[in-house]
């Protein structure tokens, strides 16, 4: 599971102008008219054809657990995509993102401060080049460890720097033990 990752999507999935389909039958006569086909929808979820043929004419109406999942997962990733784009442009171009956030953040400074880490649960706008930064390393198959390095960069310049009028000599903030992470446009 993709912590960050999955935090970007989820904002961006808030700007939906309607609800994706929520039965089984809905989803999947969705997924066949975006691949144009049930051969490649049926490849897609790892399931046979006829299975897939049998969704779409509603014979079967309650997916496996598993099955379930990675329907929902496929049909989100796919729904309302000029929605999503110009969620992420407006985020990356004038609103920025807030990132909510309790987890353990420190920092590396010179000798004689204190930059042991603890538990913090900081909310913070984030300007909209942070946000292009993460949307476009998402976008370009980041790892959640990559996208939880830039969004670390952020927080330093925005929150612990406070764009350059404090602590200047921060070189690195350390961000673990992440106990929630939420991203808001």
């Amino acid at each position: 599971m993709s912590l960050f990752g999955d935090g970007l999507e989820a904002a961006v999935q808030k700007a939906f102008t309607r609800p994706a389909p929520k039965s089984a039958g809905a989803q999947m006569r969705y997924l066949v008219k975006q691949l144009k086909g049930t051969k490649s929808v049926a490849q897609l979820l790892r399931v046979s054809q006829r299975t897939v043929e049998r969704y779409v004419k509603d014979q079967i109406k309650k997916p496996r657990p598993d099955l379930a999942a990675r329907l929902e997962r496929e049909v989100k990733k796919r729904w309302q995509p000029q929605i999503r784009a110009r969620a992420r442009q407006k985020a990356a171009t004038t609103g920025g993102i807030v990132i909510d956030a309790r987890a353990r953040m420190g920092y590396t400074a010179p000798i004689g401060s204190t930059d042991e880490s603890r538990i913090r649960h900081l909310t913070v706008a984030l300007p909209p080049r942070h946000a292009a930064r993460l949307f476009d390393a998402q976008e370009a198959g980041a790892s959640d460890q990559q996208l939880q390095q830039i969004a670390a960069d952020a927080l330093r310049e925005v929150y612990f720097q406070d764009g350059g009028r404090r602590a200047g000599s921060l070189e690195e903030v350390r961000f673990t033990d992440i106990e929630h992470l939420e991203f808001e446009l």
